[in-house]
């Protein structure tokens, strides 16, 4: 697990890439303090697994399903990721608590500064952006962000300089994709309310929706 508090921006060594798969080296400095084979790094916001481990770089296996899911398929020598070990459990979660398994990506379409922040407007699937709440949390290439605002086809967000300056943020561009993972937490209640809905939708005619009666019925009593 991570918190979306990046420690700090990393370069591709060398990536070899296959058909649907692809091993990435990255040159790091921070992350790699008593850091192991075997242990996670997210990687952009994508959890993978330390292979091997040098002095200035670690290497990672990437799978089909991540490829196809992230914007690590774009990824060539030279280019910069956002980098944060797995969190302690002793130690203060400072951003929201994120999985590093990624939903999919978004697309910016608008860059817009803001007195001292950035305003950035992302794209995303449907299916995404339901789970997307305003003042909610969102991982942005593995960024812990508040949303700010959302609509049927974009939301939000506002990054201050500090965010900008230390991760990959202030290099992107518009139509630049980016990884997305909603609140995991929120993926929870909104597959529970998805179940509860199907289950009475022989008895009302609703499809979606908190009732009073619903409540109830899942143990919230008063």
């Amino acid at each position: 697990m991570f918190t979306g508090i990046i420690e700090e921006c990393g370069t591709v060594k060398s990536i070899e890439k296959k058909a649907n798969s692809a091993r990435i080296t990255i040159l790091a400095k921070t992350v790699l303090d008593h850091t192991q084979i075997g242990q996670s790094i997210a990687v952009n916001g994508i959890c993978l697994t330390v292979t091997s481990c040098s002095g200035d770089s670690f290497t990672a296996d990437v799978m089909p399903e991540t490829m196809n899911r992230s914007s690590l398929s774009i990824l060539k020598t030279g280019s910069k990721l956002n980098l944060e070990r797995a969190m302690l459990a002793n130690r203060r979660l400072d951003g929201h608590i994120v999985s590093g398994h990624i939903d999919g990506t978004g697309k910016i379409v608008n860059i817009k500064p803001d007195e001292n922040a950035i305003r950035l407007r992302i794209s995303a699937d449907p299916h995404i952006l339901e789970q997307i709440v305003e003042k909610g949390s969102i991982t942005i290439d593995g960024i812990s962000l508040t949303v700010s605002a959302v609509d049927d086809n974009s939301f939000e967000v506002s990054i201050i300089p500090h965010t900008a300056k230390i991760t990959t943020l202030h290099n992107k561009k518009v139509n630049d994709p980016v990884n997305l993972e909603t609140d995991l937490i929120g993926k929870y209640v909104f597959r529970f309310l998805q179940a509860g809905s199907t289950d009475h939708k022989s008895q009302k005619s609703q499809t979606s929706g908190i009732t009073q009666e619903f409540l109830l019925n899942h143990g919230f009593g008063y």
